[in-house]
This record gives structure tokens, C-alpha cells and sequence, in this order.
């Protein structure tokens, strides 16, 4: 029985990376052998190990082999017959199939050191297209090292495509869809996911009302880059620069602009109405990838409001009591924060605009301060009932809102 380092900890490691997990492969040993040794079993589908000191993940080596469509259509193989090269040739990229054995020295079959060198995102074997969820893997890691100039090899992105014509994609499950997704949006270069999966096609197919913003224009005088599908590459990339791994802000920033897709012809490039026209794309997405409910609200919340978010500072007192009452950012101010950093990104998120500094999110942060400072305890004490007290809290926020714009100004 031998124990090798694999996968995303070799790969950390060789890029500098810090190395957030240790998984292990294990060659030459049945269940039976390692639970001798005291690991637990928690794998449902093929035999994965936690150490006993160290909870560190071993699996047995396995082989698997296609039997049906989608990510559960395989059937796996796990004896100690299995060497530790054909368990490398079942991964998806190169990059990620390279093992250390317990001397430090590397076992690379597929050349994942040269193409870490290379900067380039691989597939290790045609097998690749067996599993639709290779595909947004390959997205999702496109999205965090692009900083560092990787690419997906262009017989890699041909298999995606191929893949993609071939209706593979279609049985994608919507829980792995937005699994890879989430990961992808909390990654430094979000935009580099979308591009990946529209080149392969792939974004149509999944996110057809994403794939609807590009080649949309808009007015130069306000989004010098024009194409609406660029304008939101650049919110992305500017939320994760706002907000590093927030993907609650980065699903914010993704859906805030679904409604420009649906502006009439004629009208363009002007999109009046947007944000209201956009809730009902952003709920059909939310529904279909089964978007956890606290991230299709706020994102909802976004994509109605980010405009008054930009204006805030000449909208009335009461307007802003109501955005705020309407974020319930009085009781929740972590709401706040996210709707800022997302409304920051699209400000900013501009040709020519990454810079500009955002005065709304710290005048906002002020009046919801403000306004929750007043509660309605000292009206109660001055003998007020029912609607009354909650019409003279109201009032009193409005003002102490006024306060603070009078200040700002």
C-alpha cells in the first residue's frame, strides 16, 4: 500500500500557492485494509477516508467508466489492482493530475508541470467529455488563474464545444450548476468564467439571459465600452476587486442588469426601465439553478434599485428611508454592505471608469445609521399608540436622514 499527495494540493503547491486542502489517493489497499487502520468512511459513491489524526481525505485509487448521461452516469472501480496513472487519467485537467509520493517526488504522466509552466488549462484524455461538469470546472479554474495568464488549449475548448453540440450540457443537475458557478463568482477574475463558457457555447444553453447581453449597446456617453455583455465582465471583475470571495456581491453584479436584454430594438441604446424589466429574467434564472432564497432576494433587490443606489445623493430623504426599509437594512446592515459593494461594481465597471470614487455607498451607510439610531421607545413614553408611533418614527428618520444630506452637501 502506497499514499500519494494529488490533485489541487500539488498543483498550490508548484504555483505558490496556499494549499487549503490535502486529498490523497491510495494504490495497492482494499476499504477493509485502511479501516484496519483506523480511517472513517464517508464516501457514498466510491471509497474515500478520513484520516484518524489528521482528517485529511484518502481515497482508493479508482477507475470509472461512462454508463449513462449526466454527472451520475458512471460506474466506478476501486481494488488494489488499480495503478496510481490510471487513477490520474480519470481527472480533468493535466494541471490537476499530478501526484507526490512521500518523498516529495512527482509522478506526472500527463505533463501537468509543463503545462502549469505554460500557463495552460488541459484535459488530461478524450475522456473528458463523459462529464458535463468538467466543463464549468474548466470555467471556474479559467476564472482563477486567468490573473496569472492561464488559457483553456484550444483542443480543450474543442472538446467543450463538442460537448455542447452533442446536448452533454443539457443534463447538467441545476445544484452543480450553481455550485460551480457560486465558486466561480468568489474567484478574482469572475469574467473569465462567462467567456469560457460562451466560447464553448455553453453560456446559451445555461444562462441564455446572460448570453442575451452581449451585443446589446449601450449609450458611449455612459458605458464607453457599448456592449452590455462587456459592461457586466467589468462588474464582475470590479466586485471581486471590491469584494474578494464575496459571491453573494458577484451574483448581485451578475444578474443586475438581465433587463437590458429585453429593451425594445428601437430604443436602443437607451435601456429606460431596466431594473424592473430585469426582475423577471432574474427570477427565472433563480428558480432554474435553484438559487438559494437570501441570494435571489438581494440580487432582486439589486437589479431594482441599483440605479437610485447611483442617484442617492439627489433622491429625497423619504426615498432613501424607503430603500433602505426596503433593503431591511435597518435591521440588517450586512444587507447594506452587499447591495453597496454590487451598485459600487456596476459605477464602476466602465471603460475608463474603474477609478471613480463612489461617494453614495458611504452617504447611504450614514443615513441607514441615522435612521436606525431612532427607535420607538420615546415616542411610546410620550403617550403615542399604534400608527401613530410608527408614523412619527417615520418621520423623525426622514429627517434625521436630511440631516445627514444636508451635511454631505
Amino acid at each position: 500500500m502506497r499514499t500519494y499527495l494529488v490533485g489541487g494540493a500539488v498543483r498550490d503547491k508548484l504555483l505558490r500557492r496556499p494549499v487549503v486542502d490535502h486529498d490523497h489517493v491510495v494504490v495497492g489497499a482494499t476499504p477493509d485494509d485502511l479501516l484496519a487502520l483506523g480511517y472513517k468512511p464517508v464516501g457514498k459513491d466510491f471509497p474515500v477516508f478520513l484520516h484518524p489524526q489528521t482528517n485529511e481525505e484518502y481515497a482508493l485509487a479508482r477507475t470509472e467508466r461512462k454508463t449513462g448521461r449526466g454527472y451520475h452516469g458512471f460506474a466506478f472501480q476501486a481494488d488494489p489492482s488499480v495503478t496510481l496513472e490510471q487513477d490520474l487519467a480519470r481527472r480533468d485537467l493535466t494541471i490537476n493530475a499530478i501526484a507526490e509520493d512521500e518523498h516529495g517526488a512527482l509522478v506526472d504522466p500527463f505533463h501537468g508541470v509543463r503545462d502549469i509552466e505554460q500557463c495552460v488549462l488541459r484535459h488530461v484524455s478524450s475522456a473528458f467529455v463523459e462529464d458535463p461538469v468538467r466543463l464549468l470546472r474548466v470555467a471556474r479554474f479559467a476564472a482563477r488563474f486567468a490573473p496569472l495568464g492561464f488559457r483553456v488549449a484550444e483542443e480543450t475548448m474543442a472538446l467543450m464545444q463538442q460537448m455542447v453540440r452533442d446536448g452533454e450540457v443539457d443534463h447538467l443537475v441545476p445544484e452543480r450548476v450553481w455550485q460551480e458557478t457560486r465558486k466561480a463568482l468568489a474567484e478574482p477574475r469572475p469574467s473569465a468564467f462567462l467567456q469560457v463558457l460562451r466560447e464553448s457555447g455553453a453560456l446559451a444553453v445555461l444562462f441564455p439571459e446572460i448570453d442575451a447581453l452581449y451585443g446589446v449597446p449601450q449609450r458611449a456617453e455612459f458605458h464607453p465600452e457599448i456592449d452590455t455583455g462587456i459592461h457586466l465582465e467589468m462588474v464582475l471583475d470590479m466586485a471581486a476587486r471590491i469584494a474578494p470571495g464575496n459571491d453573494l456581491v458577484g451574483f448581485c453584479a451578475l444578474t443586475h442588469d438581465l433587463g437590458k436584454a429585453l429593451t425594445p430594438t428601437n430604443v436602443l441604446p437607451r435601456h429606460i426601465g431596466h431594473e424592473q424589466a430585469g426582475v423577471s429574467p432574474l427570477r427565472r434564472l433563480s428558480a432554474r439553478l435553484r438559487v438559494p432564497t437570501d441570494y435571489a432576494a438581494l440580487a432582486e433587490q439589486v437589479c431594482r434599485e441599483h440605479l437610485n443606489a447611483h442617484r442617492a445623493l439627489e433622491l429625497k430623504p423619504a426615498t432613501v428611508l424607503r430603500l433602505l426599509s426596503a433593503l431591511d437594512a435597518l435591521r440588517r446592515p450586512e444587507r447594506l454592505d452587499v447591495f453597496l459593494a454590487a451598485c459600487e461594481a456596476d459605477k464602476r465597471g466602465r471603460l475608463d471608469h474603474e477609478n471613480d470614487s463612489y461617494p453614495q455607498a458611504d452617504y447611504l451607510r450614514a443615513a441607514r445609521a441615522a435612521a436606525a439610531g431612532i427607535g420607538a421607545t420615546a415616542f411610546v413614553a410620550q403617550g403615542l399608540q399604534g400608527p401613530e408611533v410608527g408614523a412619527a418614527l417615520e418621520k423623525a428618520r426622514i429627517t434625521a436622514i436630511a440631516e445627514v444630506k444636508s451635511s454631505v452637501r
